[in-house]
């Protein structure tokens, strides 16, 4: 059977993922933050301890709190650094990616359009996915497919944490509405159901044209 580990499976898009993996019977772990936290590399070594490979990695968590670059302190560097960037090194290092394969990132729209209130996530989440970027070419000759998906404001309580005036916001966007959480694990589903190998190495912006960039 088809094996698929979720990080942050335990809500928001993550949650969307699992839900939309199990019902096409593939054998879905839903790590929670209980089970693996990627600030802390000690837990992040624990969890490599017990999961040594899969079929489907989706890599996913959260992010900081927005704050002024000037009022970053050293702590929130390193916090950070180790949960967005260097913990997903340390996964991608240990565990082994079965041939034909996927791995998916869930990264952020700032990646792209870098934002001076999440300046930590901007940087360290456009890092990691230079490295993935780099890495897909690597699993190619493994016919394993690696996608980073850059979503923009869904409905998460991520997104209402952001943002105070949700109802206001809305009116902002093309569509008038923030993306579902289903709509992403749906994206991931279809994928892996119709076997798409060849978009590989490729950034998705699931932000409902709200982004200005090309590509």
């Amino acid at each position: 059977m088809t094996s698929a580990i979720i990080l942050g499976g335990s809500r928001g898009i993550g949650k969307a993922i699992v839900e939309s993996l199990k019902s096409i019977d593939i054998d879905v772990f839903a790590a929670s933050k209980n089970d693996i936290d990627t600030s802390d590399l000690d837990s992040v070594r624990k969890f490599l301890g017990s999961h040594g490979k899969t079929d489907i990695l989706v890599l996913n968590t959260g992010g900081p709190t927005p704050k002024p670059f000037h009022t970053i302190t050293e702590d929130d560097w390193k916090l950070y650094h180790n949960q967005l960037f260097l913990g997903f090194c340390m996964i991608l290092q240990n565990i082994k990616i079965n041939d034909n394969g996927y791995i998916f990132l869930i990264s952020s729209s700032v990646i792209k359009e870098p934002n001076m209130k999440l300046i930590i996530s901007s940087a360290y989440r456009a890092a990691f996915s230079e490295v993935f970027k780099v890495l897909s070419k690597e699993y190619a000759q493994r016919n394993i497919s690696c996608v980073n998906i850059a979503p923009g404001p869904i409905n998460t309580d991520r997104t209402r944490e952001l943002i105070e005036n949700i109802e206001e916001y809305k009116k902002s966007l093309p569509m008038r509405r923030l993306g579902e959480p289903e709509e992403i694990g749906n994206f991931v589903k279809s994928i892996i159901e119709n076997k798409i190998k060849y978009l590989s190495g490729v950034t998705i912006n699931f932000d409902g044209a709200n982004s200005n960039y090309i590509y």
